[in-house]
C-alpha cells in the first residue's frame, strides 16, 4: 500500500503554538516521503514497515527505544553523492554524524572516503579496514597522540586548524621521515543561515584560521590564513595540498557557498602570486541540510554538485587559476534521512487548553538535538492507523529535565494509548553519535534493516556495561 493511500482523517483549524501557526496533517496516517527513508511504507494492516519488516516485529525482537537504519537507503545515498561529483572530485563521509564498523564497510563498498575528527573515529575506521589514504583527519585541538596515530597510519590528509598544529604535525611527520599531506582550514567570514551553535565560518568561533587579520607572531603582511600557508610551505614535514572551508550545518541556501568559494579562491590566487604554487585541492566542507519536517526542502546531490562545480569554476576563471579538485563532506545528508527512532508510549497527560504530553521510553539521552539546538522533528503513530481526531501533542522523554523534549509540537491521534509505537524519522545523524547515559540510561542499539532482514550493528548497552566502568 502506498505511503499516503489511507483515507484522510478529520481536518482541524490551524493551532497557534510557540509563536507560529501549525496545522495537522490532513491524514495522520500518511508518511511524507521527504522525511522517511526510502523503504519505509505502511502495509495493508496499517503497520509501518522498513525494509519489508513491520515495526511491531522489530520492537518485539530488538526492544525500544532503538534506531533502525535503512541500509538500502544509506547505500543509495552514498552512490548518489559519488555519481553526482564523479571521478574528478572526492566525497568524504563525515563520520561524526554516525560511525560504526558496518558503516565504514558500506562506505568502502560504495566508493566514498571518510572524514574523522577524533582518535576513536580513526580507530573505528582502521578497525573496519578503511584504507588510511582514504581518510581525512579533522579537529580543532588534535592531541599529540592522535596526530602520531594519524601520521603513522598514513592518513590521506590532516586538516590543520591552528598555527600550533602546523608546527606540531610537521614535527611529528618529519621525525618519522614522511611528508604528511595537509590542508589548512580557513574561516571565511560567512555566517550560514543556521543555528548559532552550528554556524562555523564566521570569525568569532573556535574553528580554523581567519582569512582576515594579521598575526602577532609574524611581521609579514596579509591575513592569518596567508601566513599559515607561508609557514606550511616552508616545513619539510608537510605537503600542502589545499584549502579547507566549512560554513555550517543544515544549510539549504547555496549563496553562502558562493561567497565562501570566492574568498578561498582569492587566497589560492594570493598563494600563486606570492609563492608560484597553485594548490591542487579545495574542500568546501559539508553542512547540506535534510528534511526533518515537511517544510524543509533539501537539494538533491546532483543539484549540489552542479552548483558547487559552477561556482568554483567561475571564480577560478575570474582569478586566472586552473580549477582545483573539489572535495565535499556530506555526513548528515547521507545518514540523517536513513534512520528513525522507535519508541513505546508510556504516560499520556492532557493539559486542558494547551496540549497533550506524550511520554516515551527514550528522550534526550538518545536525541539531544531538540534540547541543544531547538531542533524540529516529525513523529507518527506506526503500530496501527487511526481515524481519531488530531490532538496537539508534545512528545517528551523519561528524564528528570523539563527540557527533555523529543518533538515540540506535533499532531497525533486522540486515541493514542500506552503501548502504542511512535517513530521519529530523520534521526540517523547526530542522535546515536551524541547519545548519553544521563540518568544512567542505556544507549539504544542501531539495527540495520535490508530486504526483509534485520541485524544489530551497534548493540544496546546493558547495566553491566555501566557498572564495568564504575570502579569505586
Amino acid at each position: 500500500m502506498s505511503r499516503s493511500a489511507h483515507p484522510a482523517g478529520p481536518r482541524h483549524a490551524d493551532v497557534y503554538t510557540e509563536g507560529h501557526y501549525s496545522a495537522p496533517a490532513e491524514d495522520l496516517n500518511s508518511l511524507d516521503e521527504k522525511v522517511w527513508s526510502r523503504t519505509v511504507d505502511r502495509n495493508a494492516d496499517g503497520v509501518v514497515t522498513v525494509g519489508g519488516i513491520e515495526v511491531t516485529r522489530l520492537a518485539e525482537e530488538f526492544g525500544t527505544p532503538a534506531y533502525f537504519l535503512d541500509e538500502a537507503d544509506f547505500r543509495a545515498r552514498c552512490r548518489a553523492w559519488a555519481d553526482a561529483f564523479g571521478p574528478d572530485a572526492d566525497v568524504f563521509y563525515a563520520g561524526k554524524a554516525f560511525l560504526s564498523r558496518a558503516v565504514v564497510t558500506w562506505l568502502q563498498e560504495e566508493g566514498l572516503n571518510l572524514d574523522v575528527c577524533s582518535g576513536g573515529e580513526l580507530a573505528t575506521a582502521l578497525a573496519a579496514g578503511m584504507p588510511a589514504e582514504r581518510i581525512a583527519f579533522h579537529g580543532n585541538n588534535k592531541s599529540t597522540d592522535e596526530i602520531e596515530r594519524a601520521v603513522e597510519a598514513g592518513v590521506g590528509r590532516i586538516v590543520l586548524d591552528s598555527f600550533q598544529e602546523i608546527v606540531r604535525v610537521a614535527h611529528i611527520a618529519q621525525s618519522r621521515g614522511v611528508r604528511q599531506r595537509v590542508q589548512i582550514r580557513v574561516t571565511v567570514g560567512v555566517e550560514a543561515h543556521t543555528h548559532e551553535f552550528i554556524a562555523t565560518a564566521h570569525e568569532d568561533q573556535k574553528f580554523g584560521i581567519a582569512l582576515a587579520g594579521g598575526t602577532s607572531q609574524s611581521e609579514t603582511g596579509g591575513g592569518q590564513a596567508a601566513e599559515a600557508v607561508r609557514r606550511a610551505l616552508k616545513l619539510d614535514g608537510l605537503e600542502l595540498i589545499g584549502i579547507h572551508s566549512h560554513i555550517g550545518s543544515q544549510i539549504f541556501d547555496m549563496a553562502g557557498f558562493e561567497v565562501s568559494a570566492r574568498r578561498v579562491v582569492q587566497l589560492l590566487a594570493e598563494v600563486r602570486d606570492e609563492h608560484g604554487v597553485e594548490l591542487p585541492e579545495i574542500d568546501l566542507g559539508g553542512g547540506l541540510g535534510i528534511a526533518y519536517t515537511s517544510e524543509d526542502d533539501p537539494r538533491e546531490p546532483h543539484e549540489i554538485a552542479k552548483a558547487l562545480g559552477e561556482i568554483v569554476t567561475r571564480e577560478c576563471e575570474a582569478a586566472g587559476l586552473a580549477t582545483p579538485r573539489i572535495s565535499v563532506e556530506p555526513g548528515r545528508a547521507i545518514v540523517g534521512p536513513t534512520a528513525f527512532t522507535l519508541y513505546e508510549v508510556g504516560t499520556i497527560k492532557p493539559l486542558d487548553g494547551l496540549r497533550t504530553y506524550v511520554s516515551v521510553d527514550g528522550g534526550m539521552s538518545d536525541n539531544i538535538r531538540t534540547a541543544l539546538y531547538d531542533a524540529e522533528y516529525s513523529v507518527a503513530l506506526v503500530s496501527r492507523t487511526s481515524t481519531a481526531e488530531p490532538m496537539l501533542s508534545r512528545v517528551v522523554g523519561k528524564h528528570c529535565e523539563s527540557g527533555d523534549i523529543v518533538v515540540k509540537d506535533a499532531f497525533l491521534p486522540a486515541d493514542l494509548a500506552p503501548g502504542d509505537l511512535l517513530a521519529v524519522p530523520a534521526t540517523g545523524a547526530y542522535c546515536r553519535a551524541m547519545a548519553s547515559n544521563y540518568n544512567h540510561a542505556l544507549r539504544p542499539p542501531v539495527v540495520a534493516v535490508r530486504d526483509g532482514e534485520a541485524r544489530v550493528i551497534v548493540r544496546r548497552e546493558t547495566e553491566e556495561d555501566l557498572l564495568r566502568l564504575d570502579v569505586g
